[in-house]
C-alpha cells in the first residue's frame, strides 16, 4: 500500500523561517570576514587589487544589508516549498550516490544547465530592469552602491529578488537535481556574488587577462557595471554581454 506525504502548512512555515533563519546567518558568516579582510585592513595588506579609489559609505552599507536582510525573507519561500515538496516526491531531485559514468556525467551537466538558465534569465531580467520606466522600482536600491561591498551581494529590491527568487526551485521540479549539487551551486552562487561586489579583485591577473577572464564574470567585470550604469548585465558568464554587444571595458 503506497504511503503519501501530506504537506502541513504549519510545517512549511516552520520550513521557511528555518531558511530565512539560515540565508542571514550564511550572509554574515561569509560576508563579514571577507569585507574585513578588504576593507578594513591598511590597503598595503590586501592581497588583492582595488578596483576604484571611491571608498564605500556606512550609509552605503546599511542599505545593502537591509536589502539583502529582506531578499532573505524572499528567496527563502519558493526554496521551503520545494523542499516539502521533494519529502512528498513532487520534485525532480533526488539523492544517493550516482551510478556509473552517466550518473557522474548528469550531475556535472545538471550543474552547468542550471548556471546557465540563471545566468540567462538574470541576464535579460537584469537588462530590462534597467530601462528607465523600470529602473526606479526594480533596481535602484541595488545601484545605490556605486562602490559596492560584499554586503551587496544579495542588496536587491524586492521585485528583483521575486524575479530571481522562483526559478532555480521551479527547474528542480522538473529538471533532475542531485541534492548535493543542489547544495554546491547554492555555496557556489553566493560565493560569486560576494567577490563579484567585492570592490577588489581577488583573482591573479593573469587569470584575468587569460582564458578565466575572457568567459567568466569578476569583480573587474561586474564592478564596470556599477561605477558605469550601464553593460556588463551577466551573473557568471560574459556569453550573452558579448552576444549582445554589451560586454563593456575588459579584453
Amino acid at each position: 500500500m503506497d504511503t503519501y506525504y501530506v504537506i502541513q502548512p504549519m510545517q512549511i512555515w516552520l520550513t521557511y523561517f528555518a531558511f530565512t533563519a539560515i540565508i542571514i546567518a550564511r550572509y554574515f558568516l561569509i560576508v563579514w570576514p571577507i569585507h574585513w579582510m578588504l576593507w578594513k585592513r591598511p590597503a598595503d595588506k590586501v592581497k588583492a587589487r582595488r578596483l576604484s579609489k571611491r571608498e564605500p559609505t556606512a550609509a552605503t552599507i546599511r542599505n545593502e544589508i537591509k536589502l539583502s536582510t529582506i531578499s532573505a525573507f524572499i528567496y527563502a519561500a519558493p526554496a521551503a516549498i520545494v523542499l516539502e515538496l521533494w519529502k512528498a516526491g513532487g520534485t525532480a531531485m533526488y539523492a544517493g550516490m550516482p551510478e556509473g559514468l552517466g550518473g557522474w556525467g548528469w550531475v556535472l551537466a545538471s550543474a552547468f544547465i542550471y548556471l546557465f538558465a540563471q545566468d540567462t534569465w538574470f541576464y535579460w531580467t537584469h537588462r530590462v530592469m534597467h530601462h528607465k520606466k523600470l529602473f526606479k522600482w526594480t533596481h535602484e536600491g541595488h545601484h545605490r552602491s556605486v562602490q559596492p561591498t560584499p554586503w551587496a551581494s544579495f542588496s536587491f529590491d524586492a521585485i528583483e529578488a521575486i524575479s530571481a527568487a522562483w526559478l532555480l526551485p521551479v527547474m528542480a521540479l522538473f529538471i533532475p537535481i542531485h541534492v548535493g549539487t543542489a547544495l554546491t551551486l547554492l555555496m557556489v552562487m553566493t560565493i560569486n556574488a560576494v567577490f563579484n561586489h567585492a570592490g577588489w579583485e581577488v583573482y591573479p591577473d593573469k587569470w584575468i587577462k587569460g582564458w578565466w577572464g575572457r568567459h567568466i564574470i569578476t569583480a573587474s567585470h561586474h564592478n564596470l557595471h556599477h561605477t558605469k550604469f550601464k553593460g556588463n548585465y551577466g551573473l557568471y558568464f560574459r556569453f550573452w554581454d558579448k552576444v549582445c554587444g554589451t560586454d563593456v571595458g575588459l579584453v
